[in-house]
């Protein structure tokens, strides 16, 4: 199987760049695969709500105009864009719960989340670009590790776009049943909302037991 990381290679050629293109998939089209997928994930760091991974496949003559790192992107900008390649891609979006986060670690549920989003695609890839700089193992196809891959190549920007207005969604959703936390504005990240929110009113179903700020609030009386 091969495996890349580009984190070195053409370091010199993209470090001009300030938009994502299509090169990598160009590059992959160029050593005959044929369906070239990127995927990322978004939600490591918050302290409640599940992790989730977006795979996307672009039809390289339907690219919406303006794909960016998704934190690069306005709210409104980054909704629209998902209104576009939700029209006009194949997409799969896929998560890990707290429960698993808490049981493998965050790490292997962010990994296993964009295994999870590679194998729910319509039509199966036969090569995959991944935002990072590790590589699912149980992909089952060749892959490619791109560091700062969202901000390099338009499959990952298109996959770190979906996948975070699509949590960002269910985020705000779950604020409403669970008030008080902010996560409508801060999406489960530990800002000072949400932190008074976990020490007034305790930890929810949606939390992460095994991030530290929840788990100390749990076990502060034993």
């Amino acid at each position: 199987m091969f495996l890349a990381n580009r984190a070195v290679m053409g370091f010199h050629l993209h470090m001009v760049k300030t938009a994502p293109d299509y090169s990598f998939e160009t590059d992959a089209t160029a050593r005959r695969y044929s369906r070239i997928v990127g995927v990322d994930e978004v939600g490591r760091g918050p302290l409640a709500g599940p992790v989730t991974a977006c795979a996307v496949w672009l039809d390289p003559n339907r690219i919406p105009d303006g794909l960016n790192d998704s934190k690069a992107l306005t709210e409104k900008r980054r909704i629209m864009l998902y209104e576009q390649i939700m029209e006009v891609a194949d997409v799969s979006i896929a998560s890990c719960s707290v429960e698993e986060i808490d049981e493998i670690n965050i790490l292997q549920a962010s990994l296993r989340a964009m295994e999870r989003a590679v194998a729910g695609l319509s039509v199966a890839a036969d090569y995959v670009l991944v935002d990072g700089n590790k590589i699912p193992k149980a992909f089952g196809v060749d892959a490619e590790a791109i560091v700062k891959g969202d901000a390099r190549s338009v499959s990952i920007s298109a996959a770190s776009i979906v996948a975070k207005t699509w949590r960002d969604s269910l985020m705000v959703d779950l604020a409403q049943q669970h008030p008080g936390y902010g996560w409508e504005k801060n999406a489960g990240y530990g800002t000072k909302l949400h932190l008074d929110g976990l020490r007034n009113l305790g930890v929810t179903p949606h939390h992460r037991r095994s991030f530290k700020p929840v788990h100390n609030i749990l076990y502060q009386d034993k």
